[in-house]
């Protein structure tokens, strides 16, 4: 568009239109206006040039947020912060624009929402530290996307961006108010940046580099440490030096008005065949995966022996199974198998494509329960037995064997 705009924010046209195309890949959720993608796209280049109007002139001012919430593994439920399409796009031009200039200063070890950095390469790293150090703190930060203090965001930011319009564009991002379930609008008051904000996984690098990695790397540089968003492992060599930094860290997080959940804040032991001392904990979790002792047959001389390592967690393979078993596919028969089998492929890749990192035949005990589930489909659907159901199973095999994601790669 040749239309003059007085700008006082410099952000081009060609920023907004790269952000749109990033969001739109992302979650269809909509927010508190309600409008879809749907309803963008019947006017995408004019609605885009609102948003960098408003953005480029300082006069973007976000909605509130929607708040939905999901279920956790123990029961509670964690709070998501869905904003506009508008303001998504919108959070992601200023996110593209801060980290182009401040993901250089993050620690080596920080891996959560980086670019060039992921999940597999922080659970890879703790790993491969395990060999190494004997003792870990295993750090549970309490609701820290709620409980994340908007003055030393702020500061943060000021202290890495000069530019003041990045300043008050994420104030007003923090700022935003929450639109509760039953449609009230609840103000912040000064904490807590919505999980499911664009901009969010950014600011809260950005805190934890100063609150948690600039800290340990000064007081503790023998020490290593894995840090994605809030989830943190520190590797310590002694017991004495993982109850001393852990103790260190809680009053630390207080000083930067962060609680700790003691109740999920443990120091593990590695143990394995060099490690045989007896301690209580000798596992902990991290990003899905279980770090704890498990037998392993050496390929030098095919002996079993001790190791410390990791696969997927025991309530990841339990909600694998409970997912696999609640699909409403299995209760309609009407279905062909190749139904069946579009319906389960994504959910099948990105379960192996992530869990199977590590120990493929534990996930292959989880995943056989999609062969399960469709013996029973065929019994019903052809209102005949289990031996009848498993030679016509059998059959489809031979005949498609990479319908199922899972079989092309061996996990049934």
């Amino acid at each position: 568009m040749n239309v003059h705009v007085k700008k006082t924010v410099p952000i081009e046209y060609i920023e907004v239109a790269k952000a749109y195309r990033k969001v739109r890949k992302g979650g269809k959720a909509v927010g508190i206006d309600e409008e879809s993608w749907t309803d963008f796209e019947k006017e995408t280049e004019r609605n885009l040039y609102v948003i960098w109007n408003r953005l480029a002139s300082g006069s973007y001012h976000p909605q509130a947020v929607r708040e939905v919430e999901i279920p956790k593994k123990d029961g509670s439920k964690r709070k998501l912060g869905i904003p506009t399409l508008r303001d998504r796009i919108a959070q992601q031009v200023i996110k593209d624009y801060m980290e182009k200039r401040i993901d250089r200063l993050f620690h080596e070890n920080s891996y959560g929402y980086r670019p060039l950095k992921s999940a597999h390469q922080a659970v890879e790293q703790v790993r491969q530290n395990t060999f190494s150090f004997d003792w870990v703190i295993d750090m549970d930060i309490s609701k820290f996307f709620d409980e994340v203090d908007h003055e030393l965001i702020l500061k943060a930011v000021s202290h890495v961006m000069e530019q003041k319009w990045v300043l008050m564009y994420v104030e007003r991002w923090l700022k935003m108010p929450v639109q509760k379930k039953d449609g009230s609008i609840e103000p912040k008051q000064g904490k807590g940046t919505p999980q499911g904000g664009v901009i969010s996984p950014l600011l809260a690098n950005l805190y934890l580099h100063f609150a948690i990695d600039k800290w340990l790397s000064k007081h503790y540089p023998e020490i290593s440490f894995v840090r994605y968003a809030d989830d943190v492992v520190i590797h310590c060599k002694t017991q004495q030096e993982a109850e001393q930094v852990k103790a260190s860290l809680i009053k630390r997080l207080s000083e930067v008005k962060l609680r700790v959940n003691e109740g999920k804040t443990h120091i593990a032991y590695c143990k394995d065949y060099r490690r045989k001392g007896n301690h209580e904990t000798v596992k902990f979790e991290f990003l899905g995966f279980s770090y704890q002792p498990r037998v392993r047959k050496s390929k030098r001389d095919g002996n079993n022996y001790m190791a410390f390592t990791a696969e997927i967690s025991s309530s990841n393979r339990k909600k694998i199974v409970q997912t696999i078993r609640e699909l409403g596919v299995w209760r309609d028969t009407r279905l062909d198998i190749r139904d069946i089998a579009v319906h389960l492929n994504a959910k099948l890749r990105g379960w192996i494509n992530y869990y199977g990192l590590y120990s493929k035949r534990t996930l292959r005990g989880s995943l056989q329960k999609v062969d399960t589930r469709l013996l029973k489909w065929l019994c019903k659907k052809h209102k005949t037995g289990t031996r009848k159901a498993m030679a016509k199973l059998s059959m489809v095999k031979r005949e498609n064997p990479e319908l199922f994601y899972h079989w092309q790669l061996g996990y049934s």
